[in-house]
């Protein structure tokens, strides 16, 4: 039986009394594309930040590949990139330095024929000099896909990764997602919109108002 990249078992988390997730449970398997749909407010981003460890669990067990993300955070913290939905940048340095001290937060050395790919792929190029506050809104989500991805995490978690972007970027984007999952990297996508899961995600889950109210393949749910 293989080691699913995660699973979630009864998560839970509120704020001030109120649940922000409500005892969700999910599995994702190894190389699996999978979509988390729901409205603003419906508690994906909180799943999320609690699976990369920035947000304390009230109750439940997160596991990545095997290894408990509160009791093994090290291990699970090197296996999982992280784009999160707000633009998280440090102002004042260039992509170029960003991106070479970056996967030493991980405990990596910096990869040079990685950390290239990953700004040719990404078209990042152009600007590598360029300190981030100059960067365009498009330009700088680009920097924080390569940012999650530059210590070759096994799991990418990406929130609201098209939120604003132009076509452009959004196909570009999604081009870039299919081959590196083709090379072995799991994904978990958060997404508002629909086509975006059906075109992207093998399977589906749907949280509103912090519960899981559906789970199922992509097209099964398109058919209910």
């Amino acid at each position: 039986m293989t080691t699913p990249a995660l699973s979630i078992q009864n998560l839970t988390k509120s704020y001030d009394g109120k649940p922000a997730v409500n005892n969700i449970s999910l599995t994702i398997e190894p190389g699996e594309i999978f979509g988390l749909l729901g409205p603003n407010g419906a508690g994906k981003s909180t799943t999320i930040n609690m699976i990369g460890g920035v947000t304390r669990i009230d109750a439940g067990r997160i596991e990545v590949f095997g290894h408990d993300n509160r009791h093994d955070y090290r291990t699970t913290r090197r296996q999982v990139g992280v784009m999160h939905q707000e633009i998280v940048i440090d102002n004042f340095f260039t992509i170029d330095q960003a991106l070479k001290f970056h996967a030493g937060y991980y405990g990596f050395r910096d990869d040079p024929v990685w950390r290239r790919m990953l700004i040719e792929r990404l078209g990042l190029g152009e600007h590598l000099h360029k300190v981030m506050i100059k960067l365009s809104g498009g330009m700088k989500r680009r920097f924080m896909i390569a940012k999650a991805l530059i210590h070759k995490p096994q799991l990418l978690i990406l929130d609201e990764p098209t939120a604003g972007v132009d076509v452009e970027l959004r196909l570009t984007l999604w081009d870039f997602v299919r081959e590196i999952n083709r090379e072995g990297t799991t994904i978990l996508l958060t997404t508002h919109y629909l086509e975006e899961a059906e075109q992207m995600c093998e399977r589906v889950a749907i949280m509103n108002h912090g519960n899981l109210v559906a789970l199922e393949r992509t097209d099964t749910l398109l058919r209910q």
